[in-house]
C-alpha cells in the first residue's frame, strides 16, 4: 500500500510540476508589451496551467486517501485538459506558420503585410474597435521613444536589430522614402503616394505610425514569434504529461485489475 501511495504521489507531483511552464509561458506572454496589448493567449495559457495544477493536487488526494471516485474523477478531468492541451498547441502551430515578410528596399530588415498572417489573428487585431484600444495601449509604452535614447547615429540605427512592432510602428515604411533625423523624426519628401502607410505617418510623437498598416502588421510578426517560441515549450510539455497520464492510466487499470481478482483468489483458497 505505501509502495502504491508513493507511486501515485510521484505521478501526481510531476504533473503538478507540468503545469509551471504553462503558468510561465501565460505570465511571459502578459509581461510583453505586444501581447499585454492584445490579450489573446496569456490567459488561456494561465488558466489551463491552473486547471493542471488542480486536477493533479485531487489526482494525488485521491490516490493517497484511497478516494476511488476522486481518481476516476482525475483521469476523465485529466484526458479532457490533454484534450484542450493538444488542440491549443496545434492551433498555435497553425496560426503562426505564416507571415515571412519580404526585404525593406535599401534596409537590412524585412517588412510584412497584413496579407502574410493568419485570417483569424489578422481580425483580431485590425478590427477597427479593437485596433483604437491596441494602439493606445502601444502608445503608452516607451518601445519609440527608447530609440531616440539609444540611437544617436544614423548609421546605429540602421544597423541595429529591432523589433518587427519597432520597425512598423516607431517609423515610416522603407518605400516612403522619407530622409532620416532621428529614429522618430523624419523629413517628408516630395512624393508620398507610394501607399496609404506614407500619408498616415506623422512626425507627432504620439501619432507616428500608429494608424499605418506596416504598425499592426508589424505587432503581428512579433505575436507569431513569441507565440511560436511558447509554443515549443507547451509540445514538449504537452508530450511529458502524455508520457505522465498514460503512466498513471496504466497503473491505475493494473491496480483495479489486481483488486478485482484478488478477493476471488482469497475465495477460492478458502
Amino acid at each position: 500500500m505505501a509502495a502504491n501511495s508513493t507511486i501515485v504521489g510521484v505521478i501526481n507531483f510531476i504533473t503538478l510540476l507540468l503545469s509551471i511552464p504553462v503558468i510561465g509561458a501565460g505570465i511571459w506572454l502578459a509581461n510583453e508589451p505586444d501581447n499585454a496589448c492584445v490579450k489573446i493567449l496569456q490567459w488561456p495559457l494561465i488558466i489551463l496551467g491552473i486547471s493542471i495544477a488542480v486536477v493533479a493536487l485531487l489526482g494525488f488526494v485521491g490516490g493517497c486517501w484511497r478516494i476511488t471516485w476522486l481518481l476516476i474523477f482525475y483521469l476523465f478531468a485529466m484526458f479532457i485538459l490533454i484534450l484542450v492541451f493538444g488542440c491549443l498547441v496545434v492551433l498555435i502551430y497553425l496560426i503562426t506558420n505564416q507571415g515571412s515578410g519580404h526585404p525593406a528596399p535599401g534596409r537590412i530588415y524585412l517588412e510584412h503585410d497584413l496579407d502574410d498572417f493568419s485570417g483569424w489573428l489578422r481580425r483580431k487585431v485590425t478590427n477597427p474597435y479593437k485596433w483604437d484600444r491596441i494602439r493606445t495601449c502601444l502608445n503608452s509604452t516607451d518601445m519609440c521613444s527608447e530609440l531616440n535614447q539609444r540611437y544617436r547615429i544614423a548609421q546605429d540605427f540602421f544597423n541595429a536589430r529591432l523589433t518587427s512592432i519597432q520597425y512598423g510602428c516607431c517609423m515610416p515604411p522603407a518605400e516612403c522614402g522619407y530622409s532620416y533625423i532621428n529614429p522618430t523624426y523624419w523629413l517628408t519628401p516630395n512624393n508620398t503616394a507610394a501607399s496609404m502607410d506614407c500619408l498616415q505617418w506623422s512626425n507627432d510623437q504620439m501619432q507616428l505610425c500608429f494608424h499605418c498598416d506596416s504598425c499592426k502588421a508589424g505587432l503581428l510578426d512579433n505575436l507569431t514569434k513569441e507565440w511560436r517560441s511558447v509554443d515549443i515549450i507547451l509540445f514538449i510539455t504537452l508530450v511529458v504529461l502524455i508520457c505522465v497520464y498514460l503512466i498513471g492510466f496504466c497503473f491505475a487499470l493494473r491496480k483495479s485489475k489486481t483488486g478485482d481478482t484478488s478477493p476471488r483468489r482469497h475465495k477460492q483458497n478458502t
